[in-house]
């Protein structure tokens, strides 16, 4: 019999990507997205079911779970793909903006693990994979609601592992880098733009900005494949492994964090991030 997958974000990006791989690879795929308007590139058929689920919806958690099941029987994986990122200074963001950067790339997660685990634990057998980021494994400026929630999905993830790992239930961790194609920037800039800044920040958004640009433009072009490929092979591998690295652009900086001393990693971070030297070119890039 064929597997069946549950995919949340599944409307646009790395979820739309994942969905088609696995039906192309013969998988029943349950694409759930918040707006089931935006699934233009997805339509339901008899090996896909394509249903609302909203992380921050408790009970479209359940119904889209159910549906699953009633339609396939079973549910083998579940990807946690939904997220969007919130890009600005700490100062200006107000409180509801960092918990709502939380209840979607956190709490929605966990909620969505919670209501599928009476399913996997009765069938002894589930993987769950959870879409971290580079930005969960480093810090970087402007990014410090969403690290800090990426930070908090590769410790739950982990420590979940251990938990499930006797009753036969995988927990697996993605940590792509940058993909301007996703949509993801756009909605990530949408967000940072209503938040206000003061004036002292100028100088220092004005010389970020030079190196974000820098980092745009060596993201990795194929990087939705990768990922996509990354998140069926998590899936479907079989190993207790952990963490999957789909694209090499931010691997600089993992390596940097997961194989050197504190005080090289900062060094390399301090580096890259600091006010620049008037004598060297005012953009750089940890990709070239």
């Amino acid at each position: 019999m064929a597997k069946t997958v549950l995919i949340t974000g599944c409307s646009s990006g790395f979820g739309l990507a994942s969905a088609r791989l696995f039906g192309e690879r013969g998988w029943n795929v349950v694409a759930t997205m918040r707006d089931t308007a935006k699934a233009a590139h997805l339509e339901s058929t008899d090996t896909t079911l394509v249903t609302r689920l909203d992380v921050e919806d408790h009970y479209s958690i359940d119904l889209a779970i159910a549906a699953g099941i009633e339609r396939f029987g079973v549910i083998d994986a579940l990807v946690n793909n939904a997220g969007y990122g919130l890009f600005a200074i700490f100062e200006g963001v107000s409180r509801q903006a960092i918990q709502r950067q939380f209840d979607v790339n956190l709490f929605g997660m966990m909620d969505v693990t919670r209501a599928i685990l009476p399913h996997f634990r009765k069938n002894r057998a589930g993987t769950i994979v959870n879409m971290s980021s580079g930005a969960g494994v480093f810090a970087a400026p402007m990014a410090s609601a969403y690290s800090a929630s990426k930070f908090a999905v590769e410790g739950f993830s982990e420590a979940l592992s251990y938990e499930l790992a006797a009753l036969g239930i995988r927990v697996k961790l993605i940590e792509p880098g940058g993909a301007p194609s996703t949509g993801f920037v756009t909605r990530s800039g949408t967000e940072g733009s209503v938040v206000p800044i003061d004036a002292d920040y100028y100088p220092f958004l004005e010389h970020i900005s030079q190196i974000y640009g820098g980092m745009a433009g060596g993201a990795d072009p194929d990087a939705i494949q990768k990922v996509a490929a990354a998140v069926f092979e998590a899936a479907t591998d079989g190993l207790d492994r952990l963490r999957y690295v789909p694209t090499e652009d931010v691997r600089p900086l993992l390596d940097a964090r997961r194989q050197t001393s504190e005080e090289q990693y900062e060094a390399v971070v301090r580096g890259l991030f600091s006010s620049p030297d008037p004598a060297k070119p005012a953009h750089r890039s940890i990709f070239t």
